[in-house]
């Protein structure tokens, strides 16, 4: 604890915590200070003013960030006969119909996320409780329920992410690892905001960005200048 205490020290002193960052910036401090063992995840979070209580003021979608996240996602599919194979050859994890569904009610569920045929939803449907509180649940909206399922598989394991707003107005998400460029991280934290302004819904009054964070697993939050992004 000694040692984690002295560098959280060392981060907290080394920039103004007040202050607020460009994106280059912000990015540039979280890799000088991600100096743990591992190959931390680098966050984003992003307080928005809406109400999620109200359907025109949800905000989802998803984000196909340039440089991809530094993870391997690991995939499952519903999907039947041609589409299956197609969801195989792309690299799903796991493809199924009936017995993809005992699994996972099985509780055996070795994957983040999972895609499926329009056809297959009413069998997917029975799943609600389950894959819901997971944020798994397949949805259009997201490019979870498509008959292109190369493709979903393709981008889920490529740098697609999915985003949703939570009760209090606040947007996370992994965008990227310290063991990338400054340029790339940067690139994919762009790409993000970009994703969340095309998402912004009707009912969303006034500044909808009003609070920018950036941080990496073990370091401090990095405010971003919002003056820099787009409200």
């Amino acid at each position: 604890m000694a040692k984690l205490g002295k560098r959280l020290k060392a981060a907290n002193a080394a920039y103004d915590k007040n202050k607020l960052h460009s994106v280059e910036e912000a990015v540039k401090i979280i890799k000088d200070n991600a100096k743990v063992k591992f190959d931390e995840t680098i966050d984003i979070a992003i307080n928005l003013g809406v109400d999620p209580r109200h359907a025109d003021q949800m905000v989802r979608g998803v984000c196909n960030l340039p440089n991809g996240t530094g993870r391997s996602v690991r995939v499952a599919v519903f999907a039947r006969d041609a589409k299956a194979d197609e969801a195989r050859a792309a690299g799903a994890d796991v493809v199924g119909a009936e017995d993809l569904m005992k699994q996972i009610q099985d509780g055996d569920m070795p994957f983040e996320r999972v895609i499926a045929t329009p056809d297959m939803m009413p069998l997917v449907g029975r799943l609600g409780k389950i894959l819901g509180p997971k944020g798994m649940m397949p949805n259009p909206k997201v490019g979870t329920v498509t008959m292109d399922v190369a493709k979903a598989v393709s981008d889920s394991k490529g740098g697609a992410v999915e985003f949703r707003v939570e009760k209090a107005g606040l947007i996370h998400a992994g965008i990227g690892k310290a063991s990338f460029t400054e340029a790339k991280l940067a690139e994919n934290l762009n790409a993000f905001l970009a994703a969340i302004q095309k998402a912004r819904p009707t009912g969303a009054k006034g500044v909808f960005m009003r609070k920018i964070t950036v941080s990496s697993t073990m370091g401090p939050g990095v405010k971003v200048d919002l003056a820099a992004v787009s409200s």
